[in-house]
């Protein structure tokens, strides 16, 4: 009676093991150094097989601040701060987020344009099953925020590659669900920006946006990608940030390669200078 007790014990023991798991079921070892490699694999094929399973066929990626607000959460905040300084004795802290408020307000611009440039191309582009400079953002809030909007208020789908980090990133809820991926390397991230992007625009943002723009100017310029139209939205905000003609003057850089990019202010003009790039391939597909 003992003996068939331990085998019976003995069976749990080892159904119960981590051994015993099916290798892609087992966590623990998905998630041992060793497996990088494999990790590495499948956050390159899983966003693949999401977009051909949804028909798209090329992107438009839309880097920008994840601090800029929509014109109403902008005034909004800005209101609720003047009427606590109006009660309060106005410290250093509160004139300082006074001012950021403001600023933020005619930030909002930023957002506007982002949102109206992707409905304007998702509509254009979205028309038929095949699917063509689809959106593509981080997946996060503000300018982010504003370019998933505006193709879901075309009726259009658009893309989210939001990244875990150590204060979490929620992702917004204008993404299509379906090409909403969440990811764990940047490296990858990246690469996902960039293997079907027929463009690049660029609003005015912090470290990750001067970044993930460098990058690919680097890229370009360095002939590791085919050359595609890179639109810097915000002529002032630029041209204050980064001193091109300076670069170019002090030979860092090459006159012509101020020519990999355009700055201008609007929707319309984002819209213009892809057409510029891309000619007659800016048709609807058929």
């Amino acid at each position: 009676m003992s003996d068939h007790h331990d085998l019976d014990a003995r069976r749990r023991a080892i159904l119960q093991s981590p051994a015993y798991r099916l290798a892609y079921e087992d966590l623990d070892l998905l998630g041992a150094d060793d497996l990088r490699p494999l990790r590495l694999q499948l956050e390159l094929l899983k966003p693949e097989r999401a977009l051909r399973e949804q028909g798209v066929h090329s992107t438009v990626v839309v880097f920008g601040s994840a601090r800029i607000r929509d014109a109403d959460s902008a005034r909004e905040r800005l209101a609720a701060l003047q009427r606590q300084a109006t009660s309060t004795t106005t410290g250093s802290a509160l004139a300082d987020e006074l001012a950021r408020a403001r600023r933020r307000v005619d930030q909002a611009d930023h957002y506007e344009q982002a949102r109206r440039f992707a409905n304007m191309i998702s509509k254009r582009f979205q028309q038929r099953e095949r699917c063509d400079f689809v959106v593509v953002t981080g997946g996060g809030p503000g300018i982010m925020e504003a370019a998933n909007r505006g193709a879901f208020e075309a009726g259009a789908r658009s893309i989210g590659l939001n990244i875990t980090l150590p204060h979490e990133q929620a992702p917004n809820p204008y993404m299509t669900p379906e090409l909403a991926f969440r990811f764990h390397y940047f490296a990858l991230r990246k690469m996902h920006f960039l293997m079907h992007a027929r463009g690049l625009v660029a609003f005015p943002g912090g470290f990750g946006t001067l970044d993930e723009l460098f990058e690919v100017l680097t890229l370009i310029q360095t002939s590791k990608m085919p050359r595609i139209p890179v639109v810097l939205v915000g002529r002032e905000f630029w041209r204050r940030v980064v001193d091109f003609p300076y670069l170019v003057d002090e030979g860092y850089i090459a006159a012509s390669d101020t020519e990999l990019f355009d700055c201008v202010d609007s929707a319309e003009e984002i819209i213009a200078a892809l057409e510029r790039f891309h000619g007659g391939q800016m048709q609807c597909a058929p």
